[in-house]
């Protein structure tokens, strides 16, 4: 199909690879090198998409990222929705479609991979315009580590879009050797198609690359999107300038463009806007357009400025070709239905002219692209001349460069940018390289300042049916902003959420100053007196697969599992999540229940012996000098004082008091420990650690390492303990005063060298046997194998938790719930008295946390002794419910049968808890109220003489 509007020649499209696609079911053509956007308007396609509240049809507008209307929906080769028409690259076999405002997310599997990636650098420079390039440029030749992002296909930034000269050359040719020489230094990463979008504390910057499968890659194979993470000494910020709209009646027409957006189309992709245009400028830059147009062969019905005087140069350049200029006029309303057809200009007072035309293009001036450095903590000022924010004061480590800083021309740019590279590359500590030349002779200057105009002064009051959009994505008129500001906000974040401008896909690239101005004509203020909204990433889009990088699917919560993992499954166990870990929850013979299964290895535990897979179990290994001191710190109980050989159990909490977690540290050698956690909390303990020796402690010097999947850790717990353990290690002493309690010894155990501790979670005489995880389960087996006279049992977690409850060992996470400090759990005994200082020492005297009625730990036996009571009832104080509200004293945190008690029983936090022993509560379960009798929280074995054996 013949592209109407595309010029014969021109443009840095491939003629030679065309490329045929289907848009809203109609098959069009394009070239490599197109963008979706280039493609439909070469076809005079205008109307792409209708807005989202009002249904009325919109089209393309801009040439990039600050596009507000033209949202397509990509059906192949992947569905994705709300995508800008001007930043989808063309490929072949697209399917898109405009869209009613909304999207689809895709229902069928995604076959491309996204990831993530990491650089450090010296110098970051974002952008690859003429300012970018020279920056770059300065700073890769002394030799610094430079990356280069910039959201096109090619360098260029602006030049792209024009036919500048640059030392009476193309601009081209200048742009296409230093990127050639930028690519060529072995410390240069040229990042293209790339876009960053968040800009954080210490040189931290996230950047989006869109990786594109017309490279030979297949789609099934291809990395789709990746973000870079990258961390660097300084950067720059080039990111030039979006060009700014006006505000007029019927502004939103398919047809209506930005001026330097039609001049991209025509020098990038050699396509032209309509066959008659009608410009409509607010300062000097817009000239450029329709003159470029004119000489391509486009009519230029009438430039329009708003300005009682235009440029004399500019005016001569436009009456050599025919071209009426009207100044001092305006546009003041459109016509025309899914595009264009006329324009309405008059004088302020004055008569209504219309002017036949198929587009309309339009500049109000330009907003340098700042969202970078504010996001950075940047302060901006209002440059009046401009009608713009631009940077205020330089940030240590972030300059910025170009018409991102207000530059006006493009001399000044490239001047510029090789002052910020050189200042930005001396501040990472590299000698300046001599100054090169810059080619800046031959390039017209161009001044983009010119008469600020937020909206045409047209006298009209529209209430209902108001065209005078502000932003277009959202469908906000100059109406919305006044009734914001009748109703008495002045804030702008205030009229942005008010109004919603500023909220859609292209977070106010195009409204926000509009927005920001008309608030100030209204209200009579200064604009140098306020501040425009504040910038958060991401400055575009960023799809959540791209975020998610590979961790979906399988990858999203990793399923972890134990070296002993493959005999669990041959032996049918049932398996519970924890942590990620797939852990053992019990093993059912052929026609046991859970119930069954849970008492018969309880029996096993209590009364033979039995063993389970604790390898889960976090593990921390803690080196260095001050490893004590650091421990002390962190838990209530002295753990410097540990001799090497020996383990100790403690408590830690947070700085309220509450405790976090709990586990066991053994001493491995003077300046080396090991830390144990719960499963669930291993990483977050970790987490703790290095935040504390990070932020607040780091005089000390002490390393942590996870060595949770290094290990493999089998409990032997029963009174044949002792005998299984010393079957398969003749070299040790099992004897108890040879082997203590709490104590650890380096032995063989089965030939496998093994780390063996005297801890018990059970109550009952227990080994923890230690290997590294890849001989885990030969020692499994060779357990299993010496016990079996003994009639060795596997337990899971559920039995280890009915032995746990049945000593009144609490489960952090389960027993607790944030708000328990150690005493609440009948552990004061934990709490050190002669330690200086710890985590949580000084909230233990807070008046919250001495309240004789705060909820403490305690047993439940319910009256009817094969009650389980459902863990989480609540519980009251009387027999017979009275009406709501009911007053809880407290909850039941664990519930079990016992095989050792020959009952049910629980334990359960309880306000006042330790006082109520021996009284009666009650639980309310399925419309009946049961009565239970608080016990002491250690039900089985009080005086711990099964300990030993």
């Amino acid at each position: 199909m013949s592209a109407p509007f595309r010029l014969p020649t021109g443009g840095h499209v491939d003629r030679a690879r065309p490329i045929e696609f289907l848009f809203d079911g109609r098959v069009l053509t394009g070239y490599q090198g197109d963008t979706l956007a280039s493609a439909l308007l070469a076809h005079g396609v205008h109307r792409v998409a209708t807005s989202v509240r009002l249904g009325r049809p919109r089209g393309v507008m801009s040439a990039g990222a600050e596009e507000p209307n033209a949202l397509v929906q990509l059906e192949k080769p992947f569905p994705e929705p709300m995508l800008t028409a001007t930043t989808v690259e063309l490929r072949e076999g697209l399917v898109a479609r405009g869209l009613p405002g909304q999207g689809r997310l895709a229902d069928e599997p995604d076959p491309a991979r996204y990831d993530h990636q990491h650089v450090h650098c010296d110098v970051l420079v974002v952008g690859a315009g003429p300012a970018g390039l020279t920056a770059a440029l300065a700073a890769a030749r002394t030799g610094a580590r430079v990356v280069l992002v910039d959201e096109r296909p090619e360098a260029g930034g602006s030049l792209l879009g024009s036919n500048e000269l640059l030392d009476h050359r193309p601009a081209r040719e200048w742009i296409r050797g230093v990127a050639e020489e930028l690519r060529s230094l072995p410390e240069v990463l040229v990042l293209e198609r790339t876009t960053a979008f968040g800009a954080y504390d210490d040189g931290f910057f996230l950047a989006l690359q869109r990786r594109t499968d017309h490279l030979g890659v297949a789609p099934e194979t291809l990395v789709r999107q990746r973000v870079w993470r990258i961390r660097a000494k300084q950067a720059v910020v080039a990111t030039g300038a979006h060009e700014r709209p006006v505000v007029f009646a019927g502004n939103d027409r398919p047809g209506i463009l930005l001026a330097a957006s039609a001049r991209a189309y025509l020098h990038r992709y050699g396509v032209v806007p309509g066959r008659r245009v009608v410009l409509f400028t607010t300062n000097d830059s817009a000239y450029s357009a329709v003159l470029d147009l004119a000489d391509a062969g486009v009519r230029v019905a009438t430039v329009v400025d708003a300005r009682a005087e235009g440029p004399a140069e500019r005016l001569a350049e436009c009456a050599a070709r025919g071209i009426e200029v009207r100044c001092g006029q305006f546009v003041t309303g459109t016509s025309g239905a899914d595009r264009v057809a006329g324009v309405e200009v008059a004088a302020p007072g004055g008569e209504v002219t219309t002017i036949p035309c198929d587009a309309l293009l339009v500049s109000g001036g330009w907003n340098p692209v700042v969202h970078l450095f504010g996001q950075a903590r940047g302060t901006l000022r209002y440059a009046p001349a401009l009608g713009a924010y631009v940077p205020a004061e330089p940030l240590p480590a972030l300059r910025v460069a170009g018409s991102a800083a207000g530059v006006p021309d493009l001399a000044g740019c490239v001047r510029q940018g090789r002052e910020a590279g050189n200042a930005a590359v001396a501040a990472a500590g590299f000698a300046v390289a001599a100054d090169f030349p810059l080619p800046v002779s031959g390039a017209r200057p161009e001044e983009v300042a010119g008469a600020v105009l937020w909206r045409v002064p047209d006298g009209k009051s529209l209430v209902d049916g108001d065209t005078r959009f502000v932003d277009l994505q959202r469908d906000a008129t100059v109406t919305d902003v006044l009734r914001a500001t009748g109703a008495g906000l002045r804030s702008l974040e205030h009229v942005k959420r008010y109004t919603t401008i500023g909220t859609a896909h292209d977070q106010g690239k195009t409204s926000g100053m509009l927005a920001a101005g008309i608030v100030a004509d209204e209200l009579g203020t200064d604009l140098a007196r306020g501040r425009p909204t504040t910038f958060r990433p991401p400055y575009t889009p960023v799809p959540f697969a791209a975020l998610a990088g590979r961790d979906r699917g399988e990858l999203h919560d990793p399923v972890r599992v134990t070296a002993i993992h493959p005999w669990h499954v041959a032996r049918g166990a049932r398996f519970e999540n924890v942590g990620q870990w797939k852990r053992p929850w019990y093993y059912p013979l052929p026609g046991e229940s859970m119930d069954t299964a849970v008492l018969r290895e309880c029996r096993a535990a209590r009364e033979g012996v039995a063993m389970m897979d604790g390898s889960t179990l976090g593990k921390i290994d803690l080196q260095g000098p001050d490893a004590g001191t650091f421990l002390d710190l962190l838990y209530t109980t002295m753990m410097s004082t540990l001799k090497v050989g020996r383990v100790r159990y403690g408590v830690m909490c947070g700085v309220d008091g509450m405790v976090i977690d709990d586990g066991t540290v053994l001493r491995a050698a003077e300046d080396r420990w090991l830390v144990t956690t719960t499963t669930g909390n291993a990483a977050m303990v970790l987490d703790w650690m290095e935040e504390w020796l990070q932020t607040e402690w780091p005089h000390l010097t002490v390393f942590a390492t996870s060595v949770t999947e290094h290990w493999v850790t089998v409990p032997l717990v029963g009174p044949c303990s002792r005998e299984v353990l010393a079957a398969v290690a003749p070299g040790l002493d099992v004897g108890n005063d040879a082997f203590g309690f709490m104590t650890w010894r380096d032995t063989e155990v089965a030939g496998i060298p093994a780390r063996v501790c005297r801890i018990s979670f059970s109550g009952e005489l227990a080994y923890e046997i230690n290997v590294k995880s890849w001989y885990g389960l030969a020692l499994w087996e060779a357990l299993m194998a010496a016990g079996e006279p003994y009639g060795i049992t596997p337990y899971g977690t559920e039995t280890m938790h009915v032995l746990r409850a049945e000593k009144g060992y609490p489960i952090i996470g389960q027993d607790t719930d944030g708000t328990m400090t150690p005493q609440d759990l009948g552990m004061s005994w934990a709490v050190s008295k002669k330690k200086a200082d710890f985590l949580g020492k000084r909230s233990f005297t807070r008046a919250e946390n001495l309240r004789p009625d705060r909820k403490q730990l305690v047993g439940l036996l319910p009256v009817d002794p094969d009650l389980v009571l459902p863990e989480g009832a609540q519980l009251v104080g009387t027999e017979h419910l009275p009406e709501p509200p009911v007053r809880m004293l407290g909850h039941v945190t664990s519930s079990y049968r016992s095989a050792a008690l020959g009952r049910t029983f629980a334990l359960a936090v309880v306000r006042s808890g330790r006082e109520r022993i021996g009284s009666t509560l009650y639980v309310p379960v399925e419309g009946r109220v049961v009565p239970v009798t608080v016990t002491e929280s250690v039900l089985y074995d009080k005086e711990g003489a099964r300990r030993d054996g």
